[in-house]
């Protein structure tokens, strides 16, 4: 092995402990994580965690991004493993597949979706991984729209017209051919989906449903009616 790949080796041999190490300093101190609280489980002075991360935020960063990347690839597993005209199968494979991540990765979902971290602003770069699962969603609701197996519940409330503009523009952007409507649903489900998940991942449910596992299939399958998924 030549002197520049021994190098590399370590270098990357070293982000992976400092990114392990900075998994288990958030389960304990959240939002107060640090370079200098890694360096310190590490045993190393600060200063030298700044070769491989310039700043907190950067650490940050891409602990998000993989955590985003994590999330995404459970939802997609879960979503390939049903059959392909099972829509609503699918649909409910998903949202199980990000609570059991949640539940499973607790302080991952608390860097997404908890409170926001004081002086972080997160990069541009991490909105595309965070709409991966709502995309995935819209996926599912557009294969069947196009098998014309969707039936949406009929509802009082008119969609307003600078929301429907909003819809428009992000369906163009996909090529989804998803009525306003449907979208509008299944973004009712994407924020119902990590509401719920979110109440039980920070105690919110505590005192109140005992049967969580039962109250969040039956949510998911009132949405999936709403949405119009056959059964």
């Amino acid at each position: 092995m030549s002197a520049a790949s021994l190098r590399a080796r370590v270098r990357t041999e070293m982000i992976e402990e400092i990114k392990a190490t900075a998994r288990k300093r958030l389960a304990a101190d959240g939002a107060g994580l640090s370079l200098r609280g890694v360096a310190r489980d590490m045993g190393i002075v600060a200063s030298a965690l700044y070769r491989y991360f310039p700043s907190r935020d950067d650490l940050l960063t891409v602990l998000i991004l993989e955590s985003y990347e994590s999330l995404g690839n459970a939802a997609a597993r879960a979503a390939e493993a049903r059959p392909t005209g099972d829509q609503r199968g699918r649909w409910l494979a998903v949202c199980t597949a990000v609570r059991d991540w949640a539940t499973a990765n607790p302080s991952e979902y608390g860097l997404l979706y908890g409170s926001p971290i004081p002086g972080y602003t997160a990069p541009r770069d991490t909105i595309a991984p965070a709409a991966t699962v709502v995309l995935l969603l819209a996926d599912i609701a557009a294969d069947a729209e196009s098998a014309g197996l969707l039936r949406p519940a009929p509802l009082a409330t008119p969609l307003p017209n600078s929301v429907r503009g909003d819809l428009r523009i992000l369906i163009d952007e996909q090529q989804s051919g998803l009525p306003e409507e449907v979208l509008d649903r299944v973004f009712l489900g994407w924020t119902q989906l990590f509401g719920l998940v979110t109440f039980e991942i920070f105690g919110r449910l505590d005192g109140t449903i005992t049967a969580v596992g039962d109250y969040f299939e039956h949510q998911m399958n009132l949405i999936a009616d709403l949405i119009g998924l056959p059964a």
